[in-house]
């Protein structure tokens, strides 16, 4: 017959495997995904006016490319 002390033992050890065993339930909520709308702003003027500055050096070179080719 085990003594009193074994049983206490025993006792207060599957308290404290007891008390570690947690069980925890975590519940997720659909996700909801909106559109974004994002505004962009381009300054055009900026980007046609380079177009036109080496627009008009690249009419330079050809014309100068077409003096040197037609000597």
């Amino acid at each position: 017959m085990p003594g009193k002390k074994t049983i206490i033992t025993t006792g207060l050890m599957v308290l404290l495997l007891l008390g570690c065993a947690t069980q925890h339930k975590v519940e997720v909520a659909p996700v909801e995904i909106k559109p974004i709308h994002i505004t962009i702003d381009v300054n055009i003027r900026v980007d046609r006016a380079l177009d036109d500055f080496f627009g008009d050096i690249d009419k330079a070179a050809e014309k100068a490319s077409e003096k040197t080719d037609g000597k």
